[in-house]
């Protein structure tokens, strides 16, 4: 299959041999996207942006990253208006609220779901990202491009089998996706290529997260390190996704790129 503008991220995500190649993309799109709303273009600044961020706001993880990230004026100002537009619906959310009566029942019963206006405001708000929506909606478009190459090019077919797999929770959102983007025989081929792989893996980070744990007898202290340096991070990444070794990404002179990794998410 000739190699197209957004096959690219994924060739380019096998091709770097990492645990999992939905992380390597995750964290590059995640980048881009700091470096889009506080980067040197100064997107903050630019009306229909912010009309976006004054809605959706942030989650607190991307909050965190955006205060690590630094610019201070860009959060500034995006706070700025966040608070406004937050303030306006607090006051119609309190203005409109009435308690409901409590029964007996009421009082005993565990809490389930949410059934209190305010609560069911905040819970929405507490959720609502503009970083993680455009994610989410990039992420869809590289799932299909993956059974798109999956089913049409051989060589990445080949670049699949021969990786480290994937994290469980990228491989669990493959295995949902396949169930929509391949038709049976498809599906045959796809899951007995990935359950070996998958489980060669795992056993492969067990393996050495254990030796790592030995290398601490010390009988072993002349031993071979093998693979287990990084194992930890490795094996948390394996497990849960995301990079729990990377050091905060920060804003540089070099930022707010339009890289090919941003093009799915405009």
């Amino acid at each position: 299959m000739k190699e197209k503008l957004y096959t690219i991220p994924l060739n380019d995500a096998i091709n770097a041999q990492d645990e999992c190649p939905f992380c390597f993309i995750e964290r590059n799109v995640e980048q881009d996207l700091l470096d889009f709303a506080l980067g040197s273009g100064s997107s903050y600044m630019e009306s229909d942006v912010r009309e976006q961020t004054d809605r959706e706001g942030f989650c607190r993880n991307h909050f965190k990253k955006m205060f690590d990230y630094g610019n201070t004026l860009g959060n500034a100002w995006i706070l700025k208006t966040h608070y406004q537009k937050m303030n306006q619906e607090l006051h119609e959310k309190i203005k409109a609220f009435s308690p409901g009566k409590t029964s007996l029942k009421d009082k005993f019963k565990k809490q389930t779901e949410r059934t209190n206006a305010i609560g069911i405001w905040a819970a929405e708000k507490d959720t609502s990202c503009y970083i993680c929506k455009r994610y989410a909606d990039t992420y869809e478009r590289y799932l299909d491009t993956f059974f798109v190459m999956f089913k049409k090019d051989a060589e990445f077919r080949a670049k699949v089998k021969e990786s480290k797999g994937f994290c469980l929770h990228h491989f669990g959102d493959l295995c949902e996706a396949a169930d929509s983007r391949l038709n049976d025989k498809e599906k045959k081929e796809f899951y007995d290529m990935v359950f070996p792989l998958m489980e060669a893996n795992m056993a492969r980070l067990s393996e050495d997260v254990s030796w790592l744990v030995e290398k601490f007898d010390y009988r072993n202290k002349d031993a071979d390190w093998k693979n287990s340096k990084d194992a930890i991070q490795r094996g948390m990444q394996k497990l849960k996704g995301g990079y729990p070794a990377d050091p905060p990404y920060q804003a540089n002179n070099q930022n707010h790129r339009l890289s090919r990794w941003f093009v799915l998410a405009l």
